[in-house]
């Protein structure tokens, strides 16, 4: 029922599909510059990395990025799901492990690679060096810093959840949606978008509040999509961090009738989030073409976190028929 859900889904999605010439070749690249780092990958992860595809989902993102910049993405993102598995995966890191991550990726970005953090370090922390390496030369310190203020709520977003998990209390809607947003890294991947295209927003505009709101809807679409995907694995592992479940337990219906429930919400989150774009007035034309490819990029998120989530073997679903 879910997946036929979530092609439905797909199928009624406005947004219309991208992918970059280059996600193939990135994707090969990755495979073969991640063992050289020190990431102690055998045939069979470097398998599970392969269909994965973290360079494809890059792709879908980011469609228009240089070649070197998609490589430069494309190890973000492995970063982060890299490190979203140690927070969220069956062996999960303790709570306090993942405030010690978290101080040490902030101060490499802040500070660069030359100052270290005892709580961060081996092969994550080269990748995130290596990652880090262009658009810390290239961009200007305010976009350094906006990029490290998304990245520090998103990792301290991941250790609330693990402290919520430890404590055995599973969440409910509001508080749950709030903390969702947070550990999607949706907000991670705003500002490169910026970082592939070339040109800063300046901050008045990035903020601006209708914007924000288009972010977050995009967030939450991207997010929501995904907890129905992953919905029966996080029925085992997640606390109740899961849209779904957490509607299921406070509303006290069946899990089945919580899935249409989130699917409601989707479809009514997608025409506001069509809505707001289209809503969106003149910055003059000096910003209008960089709020365009803003605007672009966030639906790109969404999208390509659809498309990629029913390719993925992450999510192990079966081929539309």
């Amino acid at each position: 029922m879910v997946e036929e859900l979530l092609w439905s889904l797909r199928s009624t999605c406005p947004i219309p599909p991208r992918l970059s010439p280059y996600a193939e070749g990135v994707q090969d690249w990755l495979l073969e510059r991640l063992p050289r780092l020190g990431l102690p990958l055998g045939t069979e992860a470097l398998h599970r990395l392969d269909r994965a595809g973290f360079a494809r989902y890059a792709g879908r993102l980011y469609p228009d990025a240089s070649e070197p910049d998609l490589r430069t993405v494309a190890a973000l993102f492995t970063w982060f799901f890299l490190v979203d598995d140690a927070c969220d995966g069956p062996d999960r890191l303790p709570s306090e492990q993942i405030r010690a991550l978290r101080r040490g990726t902030l101060t490499l970005l802040h500070d660069g690679p030359r100052r270290r953090h005892p709580g961060f370090g081996g092969p994550l922390r080269r990748l995130l060096v290596e990652a880090w390496r262009a658009p810390r030369r290239r961009m200007p310190a305010r976009w350094r810093l906006r990029f490290a203020d998304a990245v520090g709520d998103h990792l301290d977003g991941n250790w609330r959840e693990a402290v919520a998990k430890e404590s055995g209390q599973p969440p409910g809607v509001d508080d749950y949606i709030a903390l969702r947003r947070a550990t999607s890294a949706a907000y991670v991947s705003y500002p490169l978008i910026e970082f592939v295209g070339g040109r800063v927003l300046p901050d008045a505009v990035y903020h601006h509040p209708l914007l924000r709101r288009i972010g977050t809807l995009g967030n939450d679409l991207l997010s929501w999509y995904n907890d129905l995907a992953s919905m029966e694995r996080d029925r085992v592992t997640s606390g109740g961090h899961n849209l779904v479940l957490a509607l299921a337990a406070e509303r006290n219906v069946p899990v089945a009738e919580a899935v249409e429930l989130v699917a409601e919400r989707w479809r009514d989150t997608m025409a506001r989030f069509q809505a707001q774009c289209r809503a969106v007035p003149s910055f003059g034309p000096a910003l209008d073409g960089s709020v365009a490819t803003h605007l672009d990029g966030v639906a790109n998120a969404v999208r390509g976190t659809i498309d990629w989530t029913l390719e993925s073997a992450r999510y192990p679903l079966h081929p539309h028929p």
